[in-house]
């Protein structure tokens, strides 16, 4: 589905802009230098309108998260939140997720949240899944020796051939589960999970590490 356009976008924001990073390649290696009373630094791809995002670093005020989001339209709501919310550990970051280790040093990330990313149905675009193996090893040169990917999704198809494809490339995956929800909601959900819970759709999560 198509995020429809936000009216008013480029006021919003700049509105809100005191927790967007406009120029991330100037932190590589410094993220948490620069951004001092952090332990760790998170990353998140995808973090759609940020309900996620705003609830993790609230959370987890030890850390510093860093949310990625191609779509403005939707990162300005996310954006918004964080501003709304007093989170001062949430950065965002407008880029594609390919750009990785020109933002991020070896080891500078600890932990990566994927939840619920685009499947790319078509097998002629499966390479683009946030869980391929070009992307696994993007992954792999920025995350901490012993860091994690945290994944979600509610599509089972890019669950099962996503634990294939981590596992054939060498990740240690923990916490598997096809149906994380059975017994009641558990963790942090997103915006889309809270929806499909209501439905009784099975979440699928898994954490890779190497």
């Amino acid at each position: 589905m198509r995020m429809r356009k936000k009216p008013n976008l480029i006021p919003r924001m700049e509105r809100a802009s005191s927790v967007l990073v406009a120029e991330p390649e100037q932190l590589r290696g410094k993220w948490l230098i620069e951004n001092p009373g952090y332990s760790r630094l998170h990353l998140e791809l995808g973090c759609g309108k940020g309900g996620f995002t705003c609830a993790t670093a609230a959370a987890e005020t030890d850390a510093l998260l860093v949310a990625v989001e191609k779509v403005p339209d939707a990162m300005v709501v996310a954006m918004e939140r964080a501003v709304e919310g007093e989170l001062r550990n949430v950065r965002f970051l407008d880029i594609d997720a390919v750009k990785l280790p020109e933002l991020f040093v070896p080891g500078e990330v600890e932990r990566i949240y994927i939840n619920f990313c685009d499947p790319w149905p078509k097998k002629k675009q499966y390479k683009r899944r946030l869980t391929a193996p070009g992307f696994l090893k993007l992954y792999q040169e920025v995350l901490a020796p012993e860091g994690e990917i945290w994944f979600k999704t509610d599509n089972l198809p890019l669950f099962d051939w996503s634990v294939e494809t981590m596992e054939a490339e060498g990740w240690k995956l923990s916490q598997v589960t096809r149906n994380l929800h059975e017994n009641g909601p558990v963790g942090i959900m997103t915006d889309y999970e809270k929806k499909f819970y209501g439905e009784g759709k099975p979440i699928c999560r898994l954490v890779a590490a190497r």
